[in-house]
């Protein structure tokens, strides 16, 4: 036991001698020990290590891309400014580091390469080793390139990993460690000197604990499958946190790769998990990501149990810092030490960001220590962004890609069908399904984000018509996936559409007032495949038979929202109806959607080919390389969808929200290819950085 000498004890010792000598008799009122501690968090940084936007990079201007909005480069002059106002602090980050910008993509093609003219230590550990973390958990996208690339980045960290949820299947080959076993290290416990409130050194043991959304298994399974598996969240700490307690932790800190949840859920293996995850005792912070969002803020305000002005979840203190470094992540506990025991008694959670929302001003200047460190890497990247690939006869802006047939996703679903079509690759689909007709399954990635910052109105593909680099391919096609091919039934290509309709709320012809078209809070964008190879129409009058993840909501009638399917072969009559029902298709889509089995038609039962690990990324670059010619490759939409027009009792007024810019109002205003009226709306719209449209549901204008 620690013996102290203090001015308090003294005092106290003075006071009893005191009133004993007076024979008043004595009391003695026992002085809890109190101990502040400031928890710093980074999340979902994406390899924005440098306040850099390599998509805007001239190939000339070393300055071309500055960004004052994102960076690790940033945020670690808010954590060095933020541990100065403490005694004590620990800052641990919460994953999705590795994948997301281009000098991830450039790391990882150096290690599948073997460049050896790269320094071992990936710039992402170079800069975390500098601010010197104290633990850090693994987010999905850390799976994205696959546990060879993952094992040799970690081991540049300084600083534990911990993730409690992801199992090897089989024997590891790492460590000894067999079926069954933690792939990762579940859980650390660090002791740490901390200075109390009265000016004395503790020693406090602090626990940390990771966990991953168990959804990787589908996201990753090509990366994955016999090799790990995933189990439940909150089923990993109900079994871990006590035995951390058993183990001596005094308080115990959550790094959940995860989002928020609700009370409703009730699956263990539940994506989102932190609302759950807030139940487990002992559990005394949550540090949280993956859903790019800030926490405090009014998005959760009516989330049950969750208080915004102090940051709490079920009374535990939570945050979450939002995305690529815009905000850092503080929660300030008061602990108080009782028989031995410490408890949280008080909390304060908030998050600091680094730009103004408003005009995008800086608030913080970068920390040229972490810019200096990842200079070599840094200028890599930028020569591997701007290595040309072709040209494009048109621009290809995604600003409309939520409220018609988009050129974007086109090149996209163009470049895969392509692909699939090449005599070595046909050859991979099984024999019997070769004469199959195939066709291309492609979302919209950039559509204004999760419609929340000004950051989100700045999630738009920009494109111009030229000269075509990797970055634009990048800008393109975001995530490095691989090409699957599945073998899928009309029927299931009907409901596969019916699922990715939910991206639009239902609109009533008899209302008058303003009725916004694109569901936001209830379906990301891209989960809103398009279909190239067929034609259809969506009627956003019915109503959606389907939630975000595909579960059948069981309205009355079923899935009426996609109408007039139907595929015209090269020779013969269109295919439609029961026949087109009947009829086998292959899809030609990426790994993240085709394993997942969350639309109808996915999964891996339906997988027919896996390319040898090519990247959907990479078979675009190849489309625009062989197809560029002397125009340049073509990526004008094929509109094979549309709306079904509207007939309103009366004035049907229908909106959708994109940036707000003078590129996105010429864009819009001279676009030979829009089909159907849409106008400018001074209205004011909720998140800065966007302009809301009123879109012509009644007619096309061609009619």
């Amino acid at each position: 036991m620690k013996t102290k000498v203090t001015t308090r004890l003294l005092l106290a010792s003075a006071v009893t001698v005191a009133l004993g000598l007076t024979g008043c008799g004595s009391s003695h009122k026992h002085h809890n020990d109190v101990v502040k501690l400031r928890i710093l968090e980074t999340s979902d940084l994406h390899t924005n290590i440098m306040d850099y936007n390599y998509y805007k990079d001239d190939g000339k201007s070393a300055h071309s891309g500055d960004d004052a909005t994102i960076g690790l480069a940033r945020v670690s002059s808010l954590i060095k400014a933020a541990r100065k106002e403490v005694d004590n602090s620990v800052t641990v980050d919460n994953g999705d580091l590795l994948q997301g910008s281009p000098m991830g993509d450039y790391m990882a093609d150096a290690y599948k390469k073997n460049d050896d003219s790269l320094p071992d230590t990936h710039p992402a550990y170079k800069a975390m080793n500098i601010i010197g973390y104290d633990a850090a958990n693994i987010g999905n996208h850390e799976f994205n390139y696959g546990l060879g690339f993952l094992d040799a980045a970690l081991k540049g960290a300084k600083f534990p990993y911990v993730n409690s949820n992801v199992i090897c299947d089989t024997d590891c080959g790492m460590d000894g460690k067999k079926k069954g076993d933690n792939r990762f290290t579940p859980y650390v416990i660090q002791e740490k000197q901390v200075k109390d409130q009265d000016g004395d050194m503790e020693t406090l043991k602090i626990g940390y604990i990771g966990f991953v959304p168990p959804q990787i298994m589908q996201w990753d399974s090509e990366n994955l499958t016999g090799k790990v598996t995933a189990n439940s969240i909150v089923k990993s700490a109900e079994m871990y946190v006590p035995k951390m307690k058993e183990a001596g932790a005094d308080i115990i800190i959550a790094i959940p790769h995860s989002g928020m949840g609700t009370p409703n859920d009730k699956d263990p293996m539940m994506e989102n998990a932190v609302w759950a995850l807030s139940k487990v005792p002992d559990i005394n912070a949550i540090t949280f990501g993956h859903s790019h969002a800030l926490f405090p803020s009014d998005k959760y305000k009516d989330v049950a149990n969750v208080d915004i002005k102090k940051g709490t979840i079920n009374g535990v203190a939570a945050v979450m810092p939002g995305r690529w470094g815009d905000h850092l992540g503080v929660i300030d506990l008061t602990l108080e030490k009782d028989n031995g025991k410490w408890k949280v008694v008080n909390s304060q959670s908030n998050t600091r960001p680094i730009y103004n929302g408003a005009d995008k001003k800086a608030l913080v200047d970068p920390d040229y220590q972490i810019r200096d460190a990842v200079s070599t890497e840094h200028a890599g990247t930028r020569t591997y962004v701007n290595v040309p690939i072709g040209k494009a006869s048109k621009d290809m802006y995604s600003f409309l890609s939520m409220a018609q047939d988009d050129p974007t996703v086109q090149i996209v679903a163009n470049a895969q069908m392509w692909f699939a079509t090449q005599p070595e690759n046909l050859t991979l689909l099984p024999e019997a399904d070769r004469d199959l007709p195939i066709l291309s399954a492609a979302a919209p990635f950039k559509a204004g984000g999760r419609f929340e910052s000004t950051n989100d109105a700045d999630q738009y593909v920009q494109v111009k018509a030229g000269e075509l680099a990797f970055k634009n391919a990048a800008d393109l096609y975001l995530y490095p996936n691989t090409v699957v091919a599945l073998k899928v039934t009309g029927a299931e290509i009907k409901e596969w559409l019916e699922c990715s309709a939910n991206q639009f709320n239902k609109i009533d012809p008899a209302v008058t007032t303003p009725q916004n078209l694109i569901n936001r809070a209830g379906h990301p964008t891209y989960n809103f495949d398009t279909i190239k190879g067929i034609t259809y129409k969506i009627d956003v009058t019915q109503p959606s038979n389907y939630d975000r993840d595909c579960k059948i909501q069981n309205v009355a009638g079923g899935s009426k929202r996609i109408v007039d399917l139907s595929y015209k072969p090269n020779n013969g009559d269109a295919i439609t109806g029961d026949a087109f029902a009947k009829q086998n298709f292959i899809v030609i889509t990426n790994n993240y959607r085709g394993f997942g089995g969350k639309f109808a038609g996915t999964g891996r039962d339906h997988v027919v080919a896996e390319y040898a690990g090519k990247e959907n990324r990479q078979a675009l670059i190849d489309y625009i390389k062989e197809n560029s010619g002397d125009n340049g490759v073509d990526p004008t939409p094929d509109f094979n969808w549309d709306f079904v027009n509207i007939t309103p009792a009366s004035t049907l007024d229908v909106r959708f929200e994109t940036q707000d810019s003078k590129t996105a109002d010429d864009y819009i205003k001279v676009d030979a290819n829009q089909r159907r009226t849409m106008t400018k709306l001074n209205t004011q719209s909720p998140v800065p950085g966007f302009a809301i449209y009123n879109i012509d549901m009644t007619k096309l204008k061609t009619q």
